[in-house]
């Protein structure tokens, strides 16, 4: 039952008014009443003066109907419903009184006194939905922009496939140890993250970095933040850009990217001797 209805709900997602108009005056002719009606019938139904074929069906609900459902459609019911597709189970009970049958009709799913509730929460992820949406966009088209960037100036980022996330690396050529550009709403990173799978091998690599810190600063031409991370797994040397994020202008993308390319430049030029005698 419940398949066919979606199969149902999906022709009718697609179908026009005119469309509709046919297959209405088919079903008038098989019961004797005049197909040519069909039009005026459904435009009554609609409330319509005339056909508004942009707003003809661009929502579609399916209401299953039965005398009790079990536990795997009513599973499935809250599923799909949890994915924004407008789907009700009603129950129908038939009673017979002194020969007059009666029939109760409940709506199971969603409860009545739920369903305002429900529409806030859906509409609240709806929202949430769309913002990270809207955040991926903005970052895949700012991660597209930087590695154009690094591409004309054949860095080590030149053949990073841009991402949506707010991050994006290239191995230094030590496993375990990556250069990443970081982006977040208000600044951005260039950093080297360390992390070969232990702890204690991460924290080794990282204290000898940090035993020559004044050189690897002098060579970069500013002071880095070195965080050891002594409560998590991995380490890392980055440097902060406070010129913008993602969410500054777009037209003020092109001289933050090139800052941030300029930064990463430095920070491998700067790594590159103590990272070449590391002994792993």
């Amino acid at each position: 039952m419940e398949l066919q209805a979606i199969r149902y709900a999906s022709m009718v997602s697609a179908m026009t008014f005119d469309r509709a108009e046919q297959i209405h005056g088919e079903f008038l002719s098989r019961v004797n009443e005049p197909a040519e009606e069909a039009k005026a019938r459904m435009l009554d139904f609609l409330g319509w003066e005339e056909v508004d074929e942009e707003n003809f069906a661009p929502d579609v609900r399916i209401i299953l109907v039965s005398e009790d459902f079990g536990k795997e459609l009513t599973t499935a019911v809250l599923w799909l419903r949890e994915r924004s597709v407008d789907i009700r189970c009603v129950r129908l009970r038939p009673y017979e009184d002194r020969g007059t049958r009666l029939i109760d009709v409940q709506q199971l799913i969603p409860l009545p006194e739920a369903h305002e509730y429900q529409v806030q929460l859906r509409e609240k992820e709806q929202e949430g939905r769309k913002k990270r949406a809207e955040r991926f966009d903005v970052r895949h088209r700012f991660w597209t922009g930087l590695v154009e960037i690094a591409r004309k100036q054949h860095t080590r980022h030149a053949n990073i496939k841009p991402g949506a996330y707010h991050w994006i690396g290239a191995s230094s050529g030590i496993r375990g140890l990556g250069f990443n550009y970081v982006i977040v709403q208000e600044h951005a990173v260039v950093e080297l993250y360390i992390d070969r799978g232990e702890a204690e091998e991460n924290k080794r690599i990282f204290d000898s970095l940090a035993h020559h810190k004044e050189e690897i600063e002098q060579r970069f031409g500013h002071s880095l933040l070195w965080e050891r991370l002594d409560l998590k797994r991995a380490c890392r040397i980055k440097y902060r850009l406070e010129e913008g994020g993602y969410r500054a202008p777009e037209q003020e993308w092109p001289e933050i990217q090139k800052g941030m390319v300029d930064a990463m430049v430095r920070l491998e030029t700067a790594l590159k001797p103590e990272l070449d005698s590391l002994a792993l």
